[in-house]
């Protein structure tokens, strides 16, 4: 670091980041009802539907084992577990 003229310490983007470690990504473990297949997806693979009633909330995957779109309900826990996770979500709205 180094301080300017106004006395304002200046940081450069090497010391900002000095110490920081590699993040491991985050997998959840799922199943598919089709298959019966056990396996863990990245975030990446995962999207989460969040409606107006636990009815229209979910998250969504694609097995990869026997290629089934697979549609499961997601209760408070699992959308903070997901949405903590980066999964990428949808707020569905209702066009009343």
């Amino acid at each position: 670091m180094s301080e300017s003229a106004s006395g304002v310490r200046e940081m450069t983007v090497a010391s900002a980041f000095a110490g920081m470690r590699s993040v491991t990504p985050v997998v959840f473990k799922a199943g598919c009802p089709d298959c019966r297949g056990r396996f863990e997806l990245a975030a990446s693979a995962l999207r989460l539907a969040i409606g107006a009633t636990s009815r229209t909330t979910f998250y969504s995957f694609t097995c990869p084992e026997c290629g089934a779109s697979v549609r499961k309900p997601a209760g408070e826990r699992i959308v903070e577990l997901l949405t903590g996770g980066g999964v990428r979500t949808l707020r569905l709205h209702s066009t009343l």
